[in-house]
């Protein structure tokens, strides 16, 4: 019984931690220009004068398309390869096989920063052929955000296709069904909550995503994201945190929509992934 309550008291004590700086992101929106410099954790005077200052900036609208337009493109390819690159490494046996699943693992130990700089050049070569995914452009961060999602999202549904047993595609094939049917419309819907788990993953690096958005759109504002909007708020004579706050606050809002939308199986899924 002790060491039950210990337990609740210290997952409370944690969740409060990871749900303080949220708190204080939503007040320091909420709290007039006059009280943002005081420590108080409340405010008698509530105000949504920030929200209108970060709505009325030109464009703002186009930085929210223009990040969800990303992140929708980054996930639903992640997971479309994802799927069949875990289906191959699962079902077939093919040489190197061993050796691409090691090289999956040490890309996900590669810190993204190291590979800044040489992915700028690369964006740059690749654009002079390929404008669409060049600098300046979204594909350029959609191409980016899918190369560093896939290892993890392969690595995880590889788990979920491993755990369905060979039996089931060996019955399934003596009623008549081809490989292609039982992939799709027997192996699909099992590792689901797989996919929804890799989705979350992939939808919220590619929506707060600020170093390659910073990298790689140098000019224009015509595909500028959300974080970069932000930018405008941060002047060298003085910051507008209010109105920081609640760009930030209005930027968490999509991230929280979808995880509601797939709370359900999430937990099923991070279960599975550890399991796998």
């Amino acid at each position: 019984m002790r060491r039950s309550r210990l337990a609740d008291i210290t997952c409370v004590v944690l969740a409060a931690v990871v749900a303080f700086p949220l708190y204080w992101m939503v007040l320091s929106a909420l709290k007039p220009a006059g009280e943002l410099s005081s420590a108080a954790p409340w405010t008698l005077a509530p105000t949504v004068d920030s929200f209108r200052r970060v709505l009325e900036v030109r464009s703002f609208g186009l930085y929210f398309v223009n990040s969800l337009v990303v992140a929708v493109l980054v996930v639903a390819l992640s997971l479309f390869v994802s799927f069949l690159s875990a289906v191959a490494l699962t079902r077939f046996r093919f040489r190197g096989r061993t050796v691409l699943l090691v090289m999956l693992l040490v890309a996900q130990l590669v810190p993204v920063e190291a590979l800044t700089i040489p992915l700028f050049f690369l964006m740059r070569s690749v654009g002079e052929v390929v404008p669409v995914v060049g600098l300046n452009q979204l594909g350029s961060l959609v191409l980016v955000h899918l190369a560093f999602s896939l290892p993890f999202a392969i690595w995880m549904l590889r788990g979920f296709v491993a755990a369905v047993p060979v039996e089931l595609e060996e019955a399934a094939a003596l009623d008549g069904a081809s490989r292609f049917r039982f992939t799709w419309q027997v192996l699909f819907p099992l590792v689901a909550p797989g996919l929804v788990a890799a989705s979350v993953v992939s939808f919220i690096h590619a929506w707060n995503d600020f170093l390659f958005a910073k990298t790689f759109l140098i000019s224009g504002t015509a595909n500028r994201t959300l974080p970069l909007g932000l930018l405008v708020f941060f002047k060298p004579e003085e910051q507008d945190w209010g109105a920081i706050m609640a760009g930030a606050t209005l930027m968490t809002v999509p991230v929280l929509v979808f995880f509601l939308l797939v709370q359900r199986h999430l937990v099923t899924g991070m279960a599975g992934a550890v399991k796998g």
